[in-house]
C-alpha cells in the first residue's frame, strides 16, 4: 500500500510515530577525542557472519604494523572480543574512569564481559540501558593515545548502533556479511542505516566466502555463489575483499590466540580499509576546522 507519509531516516518509522525523531535531528555532531586519531566501526545486518572476527583481525593487523589500537566492544549482550584475545583481566577503576586491559600485542580492550564476575553471565538489559553503557565506555574509559579505535557493533540497526553513530565521530564503517541471499538482503539494511545517519561506508567484506580443499586446492562455496560484487555494485560501495572459511582461525579464537593468526588475503583487506579511513578522517578534520573557524 502506498503512503505519502514521511519516514524517519534513522529508525525508518513513520515520522509522526517516531518518538525519537526530534532527537535524531537535534543530536550535535560528536567531537573527536584528544589522542585518538581514527575511528572505525565494524557492522553487520545480522549475527553470526563474523563481525567480531573481522574486528579482531583488523585490530591485530594494525597492531602488527606498529599502530596503537583500541577496541570498544559495543556488542554488549554478545561480547566475544575478550574471549578471542584470551583476556581475563578485569577492568581497573581510576577515580571515576576505567582503565582498559591490554592484549599481548598491547591492544586496549573495553568490554562488558571484563566487568562481569563470570564471562558466562548473561546481560539481561533493555535497549536504553545498553545504549547508556556504550556511551559510558566512550566517555569514561581512559583510552590514552590511539592511532585507531575500532568499535565492534552489535548486529542490526537498533538503539545500541544508533548510540554509537551519534556519540562517536566515526570515520567510517566496515560492513560484514556472509554469501547467503538472506544475509545479503539484511546487510543492505545496515548499509542504508549508515548512509541515513551520514556515516561513511568504507566497504563490504564477505566472510566465509569459500573454503579451499586441502588436497586439490579447489575453492568450495559452501554457502552458495558469492553475491558480494552485485551487492557492492547495487549499493555503490567498495568491495573490500572475500575471506575464506579457515579452521585455524576458529581454533585460535577458541584458545584466545587470535593474535597468532596470519593470512595474506586479510592483510590486503586491512590495507584498503586503512587507506579509505585515512582519507575520510582527513576530510572530517578539514571540515571540522572550517566549521570551528566559522563559529569563531
Amino acid at each position: 500500500m502506498h503512503s505519502d507519509k514521511s519516514v524517519c531516516g534513522t529508525c525508518s518509522s513513520k515520522a509522526e510515530e517516531c518518538s525519537s525523531q526530534q532527537q535524531h535531528q537535534e543530536v550535535p555532531k560528536p567531537e573527536r577525542r584528544e589522542g585518538i586519531e581514527h575511528y572505525i566501526a565494524v557492522m553487520s545486518g545480522k549475527g553470526g557472519v563474523g563481525k567480531s572476527l573481522v574486528t579482531g583481525l583488523l585490530a591485530t593487523s594494525l597492531a602488527k604494523k606498529g599502530f596503537n589500537v583500541g577496541i570498544l566492544d559495543a556488542d554488549v549482550t554478545g561480547p566475544s572480543i575478550p574471549k578471542m584475545f584470551g583476556l581475563k583481566e578485569k577492568v581497573f577503576s581510576v577515580g571515576s574512569n576505567l582503565l582498559p586491559p591490554e592484549t599481548s600485542q598491547g591492544i586496549k580492550v573495553m568490554s562488558l564481559n571484563l566487568l562481569l564476575a563470570s564471562e558466562e553471565m548473561p546481560v539481561i538489559w533493555r535497549g536504553p540501558i545498553i545504549a547508556k553503557a556504550i556511551q559510558q565506555f566512550w566517555e569514561e574509559v581512559l583510552w590514552g593515545k590511539l592511532d585507531y579505535l575500532l568499535v565492534d557493533l552489535p548486529p542490526g540497526t537498533a538503539d545500541a548502533v544508533i548510540t554509537v553513530m551519534q556519540c562517536i565521530p566515526l570515520d567510517g564503517v566496515v560492513i560484514v556479511a556472509s554469501p547467503q541471499g538472506l544475509a545479503m538482503m539484511i546487510v543492505k539494511k545496515a548499509i542504508h542505516m549508515a548512509k541515513d545517519v551520514n556515516v561513511p561506508v568504507l566497504g563490504l567484506i564477505e566472510n566465509m566466502s569459500y573454503a579451499v580443499c586441502p588436497k586439490c586446492g579447489e575453492k568450495l562455496e559452501f554457502f552458495g555463489k558469492s553475491q558480494a560484487e552485485k551487492v557492492a555494485d547495487d549499493m555503490d560501495i567498495n568491495l573490500l575483499g572475500k575471506l575464506p572459511i579457515d579452521s585455524r582461525i576458529a581454533r585460535l579464537c577458541d584458545e584466545g590466540k587470535i593474535e597468532k593468526y596470519s593470512n595474506g588475503s586479510f592483510e590486503k583487506v586491512a590495507k584498503t580499509i586503512l587507506d579509505l579511513a585515512n582519507r575520510k578522517s582527513s576530510r572530517s578534520s578539514v571540515k571540522a576546522t572550517k566549521e570551528k573557524r566559522t563559529r569563531n
